[in-house]
């Protein structure tokens, strides 16, 4: 574990989106900030390898917590299979050099950081104990417990992403931050991020121009179905409703009616 530091920018859930991301980087507290937490699913989708070389130029300054979507770039990439339904996650793979996978390959998960006025901060991706498993802003206090329950209890901060939404909530005194998506965010476009900074949290907005983002993907992309694909996510079709439909049933609670597009 490093040293204490201060501000920390955090975004999560690039999939594979430059523009939106370049936007994000280019804010003053980004810039700013001592380091650059990026949570996981960094490349799976229309632009992975411009997207993990802007992540790469970041330096030191950057730290890359493993997603479950990149642990399954890199099966994808050494010959094995996915349980990703999305068909860009293939194509995704085939995309990376050796270095991008061995970058993918290495990446901790999960991670923690000593950030000034938060004490110790782990980041993870889903939960400190999976890459995959869901847990929401309105999940139950049991099911915070259980996703929770494996950590040290001095850790009273831990920032996550995986389901693209942005909150801010307490969990029996545990701060839980989920910055939202940067290329695939439900309910709003543009790039969603959080800034960890003298013990205060902000959840940060980056507006996008959305028409010329999905130019810039479909024009920066060879996937047959980048455009297609931009309009679906990078536009933010699926609302957080429907996201909080669709993604209910996976933290334990009554089956709820509705699918994520």
């Amino acid at each position: 574990m490093s040293s204490e530091v201060g501000a920390v920018a955090v975004l999560s859930d690039v999939h594979g989106v430059l523009p939106v991301l370049d936007a994000v980087l280019a804010e003053p507290d980004v810039i700013a900030a001592d380091r650059v937490v990026v949570t996981g699913d960094h490349a799976a989708g229309p632009q992975p390898v411009a997207v993990l070389g802007r992540l790469r130029s970041l330096g030191e300054r950057a730290l890359l917590v493993r997603g479950n979507a990149d642990r399954e770039l890199v099966a994808l990439a050494r010959g094995g299979g996915t349980s990703i339904p999305d068909p860009v996650a293939p194509w995704a793979a085939a995309q990376l050099r050796p270095d991008d996978v061995a970058l993918l390959a290495g990446l901790p998960h999960p991670a923690e950081l000593t950030v000034r006025g938060f004490g110790r901060v782990v980041f993870c991706h889903a939960t400190p104990r999976d890459d995959e498993e869901v847990v929401l802003v309105d999940s139950s206090l049991e099911r915070w417990a259980e996703v929770l329950g494996g950590l040290d209890p001095a850790v009273r901060t831990v920032v996550m992403g995986h389901t693209h939404m942005p909150f801010v909530r307490l969990v029996d005194r545990r701060l839980c931050v989920n910055p939202g998506s940067v290329g695939m965010p439900y309910g709003r476009a543009g790039g969603s991020w959080a800034l960890l900074r003298d013990g205060q949290v902000e959840l940060r907005h980056t507006p996008v121009d959305v028409a010329a983002a999905v130019t810039a993907v479909a024009t920066g992309s060879t996937y047959p179905g980048a455009e297609e694909w931009a309009r679906e996510y990078v536009t933010s079709a699926s609302s957080d409703a429907d996201a909080l439909r669709a993604f209910g049933p996976r933290d334990g609670r009554p089956t709820m009616k509705g699918r994520l597009r």
